[in-house]
């Protein structure tokens, strides 16, 4: 039985493979009369006003966030494990991009920015664009009619990307290479989907006034919250406190480190939706939060180190990119000079002293970085917003952004854990002693670094 748990992830892949193929060769049957027929718009949708420069600014925004998956986020984690688990992380990253991909399709994006009936819109949408269903090449979402619908769809599938591939970092170095496949699978359906579409894509979060640029909360606290909850679960690595778990190769993770800063920008300056002066501003408060939180996790290291650290300065850069994530579009540089240098040190409080304190072992920190930068971040865009950058700033507090991290909370914590009982009764969560021991990259994949 064990044994055919193990196999769940490619049998899931086979099913989804063979229903594509019948979905296919139903469209593909259609009536030259009805193929030809120009079908309703769908709720969410709306003509294409095609706005040439925005388009290619989106395409390239899109490149850039699909750049900080891979290599960026697999190199910046694959060089904080052991050396035995550096391929397994990557994996793990690989494995996100191409099972999210898919989902996305099939009904990730539908259930994210689609419509769906009015008793329970407000929590998440629903599956009339199934299979991107009625998404054509005259085609616009309702957010953003200047852009063509399909990469509006791909740009925001970057995201759903990223998102669980950040996850990584809390489960690293112990969960066994299939369930973390029907994790990504089941998270991005039950966990992800909806808190895109209560904040983004027409619920009540987002009715609320709450504000999130480029996904401080649908992204970051979303992936940090779920990110505990995985490690609050699986429980620490066999030696954790005890053995050498130092970082195996800070080189790539610098370089994954720089991969993300470039990526960022796409992440940040692409949610402006335009190629205009407020993705303008929001490239500049991207670079200029990241240099400002790194600036303020090497204080706090050296007073208490009495000397600063290559995977402290990296570790504060991507705080500090975070943090600005939600505010990027709504605060002037001033508000992103200290919303950076604010991130620093709580990301650094998040990822040493509480993790310390509390004893939990979130491998590369996902939640004392992703979590806690994210919730900081998400609450000074209360107090930063103005409306000198973006008037949909009016009416900004600390206490509306509290109330929409409450909801992503909430949700993210309870979805995961149920997640990962289901993993738990399936394929299992973790490898053996022995296994992780040994090494994931082997045991899991039976490759090594030599």
């Amino acid at each position: 039985m064990s044994q055919f748990w193990n196999r769940l992830p490619g049998i899931a892949a086979l099913l989804l493979l063979t229903a594509g193929l019948f979905y296919a060769g139903g469209a593909f049957a259609q009536t030259p009369d009805v193929a030809a027929a120009t079908p309703a718009l769908l709720p969410h949708q709306a003509a294409l006003e095609l706005d040439s420069a925005g388009t290619a600014w989106l395409g390239t925004s899109t490149a850039l966030v699909l750049l900080m998956t891979l290599p960026g986020l697999a190199l910046f984690y694959g060089g904080m494990v052991r050396k035995k688990n550096i391929i397994s992380v990557i994996a793990q990253s690989a494995a996100a991009f191409a099972v999210v991909s898919v989902l996305w399709f099939l009904v990730g994006y539908s259930l994210s920015f689609g419509a769906g009936p009015d008793a329970v819109n407000g929590l998440i949408g629903g599956v009339q664009a199934a299979f991107l269903n009625g998404v054509t090449m005259q085609t616009a979402h309702s957010l953003l009619p200047g852009l063509p619908e399909m990469l509006f769809a791909a740009f925001q599938m970057t995201f759903a990307i990223i998102t669980p591939a950040l996850i990584v970092g809390a489960f690293a170095e112990r969960m066994k290479f299939s369930a973390s496949v029907l994790f990504f699978a089941l998270w991005h359906l039950i966990v992800y989907a909806p808190i895109c579409h209560q904040v983004w894509g027409g619920g009540y979060l987002g009715g609320l006034g709450v504000l999130d640029f480029a996904g401080g909360a649908v992204v970051h606290v979303n992936a940090g919250v779920a990110g505990l909850v995985c490690a609050l679960v699986l429980g620490p690595r066999h030696g954790f406190g005890r053995d050498n778990m130092a970082p195996a190769n800070l080189a790539y993770s610098a370089i994954g480190t720089g991969l993300l800063l470039v990526g960022w920008l796409g992440f940040n300056a692409g949610s402006a939706g335009a190629a205009d002066a407020l993705a303008a501003v929001a490239a500049f408060n991207t670079i200029l939060a990241a240099a400002s939180a790194a600036i303020g996790w090497m204080a706090i290291e050296w007073i208490e180190r009495k000397r600063p650290t290559l995977l402290g300065l990296l570790s504060g850069v991507v705080g500090g990119l975070v943090a600005i994530t939600p505010a990027a579009g709504f605060v002037d540089p001033k508000g992103a000079f200290f919303i950076g240098l604010i991130a620093g040190p709580a990301c650094y409080a998040g990822a040493v002293w509480l993790k310390h304190a509390l004893k939990y072992d979130d491998s590369l920190d996902a939640f004392g970085v992703h979590g806690i930068g994210g919730i900081v971040g998400a609450l000074l865009t209360g107090l930063f917003a103005t409306t000198s950058v973006n008037a949909l700033s009016e009416g900004a507090t600390v206490w509306k952004q509290a109330i929409g991290l409450g909801g992503a909370i909430v949700w993210s914590a309870i979805g995961t854990f149920v997640v990962l009982m289901i993993c738990k009764y399936t394929t299992g969560l973790r490898v053996t002693k022995d296994e992780e021991v040994e090494g994931l990259d082997y045991t899991q994949h039976g490759e090594a670094l030599h």
